[in-house]
């Protein structure tokens, strides 16, 4: 881990400043792209990575992978962690330890379209993120303010972003 730390401390060392000084070099595109398979399921692949995706048999699947909230659920524990370390290194907060856990309220009805007044996504989202260190605790909430306001996944769902959508017919 101390190897990793020390990484993180260079990363923040190294992108402060340039990507303040140049916000049209700051631009990074990240993509994706998937390809169905059996009744629900998809590879979804991430770079040089692939994951699996499907669905619990009472939405149509076989249950052999993660189903896609529980991948949101995912990035945005994981997306907290990267924030929280990254802003306790910036901000010099000692973090010994870091887990969080989180949970969604769905109501299928919507993606059902049995209700087209309920939402087909979260209605609600619970996230409880457990730290440990040897700072006091206002440091960590002065931390967890500034991870709430960075967090890239957190902003993803509290913010209306734009999706332009195609369909490609072949």
């Amino acid at each position: 881990m101390t190897t990793s730390l020390t990484r993180l401390a260079a990363v923040v060392a190294a992108t402060s400043d340039p990507a303040a000084a140049d916000p049209a070099g700051s631009q990074v595109v990240f993509s994706a792209s998937a390809v169905g398979h059996d009744a629900v399921a998809s590879t979804v692949t991430l770079g040089q990575y692939s994951v699996e995706v499907d669905e619990p048999p009472a939405l149509g699947g076989e249950n052999t992978a993660p189903n896609p909230v529980e991948y949101y659920l995912a990035s945005l524990l994981s997306c907290q962690i990267v924030t929280w370390r990254y802003w306790a290194e910036k901000l010099g907060i000692t973090v010994d330890e870091i887990t969080g856990r989180a949970e969604g309220d769905l109501d299928v009805r919507g993606f059902f379209g049995l209700d087209d007044d309920v939402r087909p996504g979260f209605n609600q989202v619970r996230v409880v993120i457990t730290v440990t260190g040897p700072e006091t605790e206002e440091r960590y909430r002065e931390l967890h303010q500034t991870v709430e306001k960075h967090c890239p996944v957190l902003d993803l769902t509290t913010n209306v972003t734009p999706v332009h959508s195609t369909l490609e017919v072949k």
